[in-house]
């Protein structure tokens, strides 16, 4: 039995004791109803203490809801810190690069004018060279060509004889 249904008892017994004549009173049976208080009396604790364990536990739940809501705001908070912090790296990562790339790239124009000037310079000291060269091969064939005129006179005995630079034919 609980305490709601010796509530009961206790209002079924009121409402049945007889009226006393002109009065709001009534006639109640003392040892009944004395008898009932402490049966409701030893059903009190235990309701008392269900109720208090349920509070308890009501106010557990509440506690570890606070509890777990603080940790996702806290986690929330770090991953919003993380994202902010990767996005700020993020974002100066990608100036720096364009940095890198824009400086390899200037690197690359200096260098690339600098190759050129020094393939030139060595394209004209070779030029110069091979100038030199080909006049000293036209100066040695004008020689020969000279000689080989000279040779004409000299008599028929060396007309056998003749040097593939004396005409102008391909060798070979």
């Amino acid at each position: 039995m609980d305490v709601h249904e010796k509530l009961d008892e206790l209002s079924s017994l009121v409402e049945e004791a007889r009226s006393m004549p002109m009065s709001a009173s009534c006639i109640v049976n003392r040892a009944e109803l004395l008898g009932l208080l402490e049966e409701l009396r030893e059903l009190l604790p235990e309701e008392f203490r269900h109720a208090q364990l349920l509070l308890d536990d009501r106010e557990a739940v509440v506690e570890e809801g606070r509890r777990e809501a603080q940790k996702l705001i806290a986690e929330a908070e770090v991953q919003r810190d993380l994202l902010t912090s990767e996005t700020a790296v993020l974002a100066a990562a990608e100036i720096r690069a364009e940095e890198i790339r824009l400086a390899a790239v200037e690197e690359a124009q200096t260098m690339r004018a600098e190759v050129d000037d020094y393939v030139d310079s060595k394209l004209a000291n070779f030029e110069v060279v091979l100038d030199k060269t080909m006049a000293a091969v036209h100066r040695g064939r004008d020689k020969l060509r000279g000689r080989t005129d000279h040779d004409h006179f000299a008599g028929p005995h060396d007309d056998d004889f003749s040097h593939p630079l004396d005409d102008d034919r391909p060798l070979g």
